[in-house]
């Protein structure tokens, strides 16, 4: 049997990881291979869901219920082991345990609570650690798997992601309103994988009354339902609007909540919070993303309206945007996002792409802010 090689166990690693998605929120998705001695696999792990074991101890455990010694043995993880207490014991004190000889890490934890002091401890127990450099694929992946999670550590503030579906000509929706379907199958159950990679998805009251959605995720499997949040001013949410059904919760955002409707809405189950309002009355949406922030959400997925689009397209809010693009032409109707008008192209968001692909009929395009230096 040959040995593998290390990317090729990183690249398993990060599968494992990848599995985590739509389960271990707000904890990172992380994967861990243990590797024996005589180079062959003898464990792996994923993250499970939160308050449940790490990829770690799932890896140890997993080498132990296959009668395998994981002393001595080489832990490749694509995240820094966790040093601290939180719902679950420090998994560096666990590989330490366990008598692992070598960790080899792909990227750095960004909880200030760990932060390096996981791979410190590793090292005064005696166990060589290895970090990958920035640049390596694996490192990369890691990341970006994460990158909710490190948005949330670093800047306070989960990573915005806004879903759109146009038609070649740029239009969201007829000038009527009417935008069922503008792309096809294909697309819209890959936008259902995206919204399962989400901790929340968001949407605006005018979406919710306009085209009464449900906005959970059910053209593929998950584990777990993201949070739903309604960014509603005046609070004008019907009580018999679909979203607020099950499965999964439900956050409406409002500026000073009429009492009467908050009661009706908690009724129903929902969440109401009150929110400072911008200079327009509408609710201020980086206090918004705080308050998200707050509940531990990592990535936000944005499937609103053009006028809600436009709000955070002009705050420069959105890190991402996940564009779905129909071969076909509407003519006269709603932009993707409402803002403007620049007085100068130089005054345009920039935006490079991180990808184009094909999905059915439509293309995926996926396109970051450029950073300006």
């Amino acid at each position: 049997m040959s040995t593998p090689t290390v990317t090729r166990l990183f690249d398993l690693a990060l599968a494992l990881a990848a599995d985590a998605i739509g389960r271990s929120d707000p904890n990172p998705r992380v994967g861990c291979v243990l590797v024996d001695a005589g180079g062959q696999i003898i464990g792996r792990g994923s993250t499970a869901e939160a308050g449940g074991p790490h990829a770690e101890v799932v890896a140890l455990r997993d080498a132990a219920a296959q009668g395998h010694d994981s002393r001595g043995a080489t832990a490749y993880v694509t995240l820094e082991p966790c040093s601290h207490h939180g719902r679950t014991p420090p998994c560096c004190d666990a590989l330490i345990a366990a008598g692992v000889a070598k960790v080899v890490v792909a990227i750095g934890d960004p909880n200030p609570l760990v932060a390096g002091r996981g791979l410190a401890r590793l090292r005064e127990a005696g166990v060589a650690v290895e970090v990958l450099p920035g640049d390596d694929p694996a490192a990369i992946a890691a990341h970006e798997l994460n990158i909710g999670f490190f948005s949330r550590m670093q800047r306070g503030r989960p990573w915005v992601r806004l879903k759109a579906a146009v038609s070649l000509d740029g239009r969201s929706a007829l000038n009527n309103g009417a935008s069922q379907w503008i792309t096809g199958p294909a697309a819209r159950t890959d936008g259902h994988a995206w919204r399962k990679r989400a901790a929340a998805v968001l949407t605006g009251v005018g979406t919710v009354l306009d085209d009464d959605p449900r906005l959970d995720v059910r053209l593929v499997e998950t584990e777990r339902q993201p949070l739903r949040v309604i960014v509603d001013s005046r609070l004008e949410t019907p009580t018999t609007a679909r979203i607020l059904e099950a499965p999964g919760r439900v956050l409406i955002g409002a500026v000073n909540p009429d009492p009467v409707r908050r009661a009706a809405l908690e009724a129903r189950g929902a969440e109401v919070i009150a929110l400072a309002a911008n200079a327009n009355g509408k609710i201020d949406l980086p206090a918004l993303l705080a308050a998200l922030a707050a509940r531990s959400i990592n990535e936000l997925h944005v499937e609103a309206g053009h006028k809600l689009n436009g709000s955070f397209v002009r705050e420069r809010l959105v890190d991402e945007f996940l564009v779905y693009v129909a071969p076909r032409l509407l003519g006269i109707g709603r932009d993707l996002a409402t803002f403007g008008p620049l007085e100068a192209l130089d005054d345009a968001l920039a935006l490079s792409y991180t990808s184009v692909e094909r999905v059915g009929d439509d293309l995926r395009v996926l396109a970051r802010p450029r950073l300006t230096s």
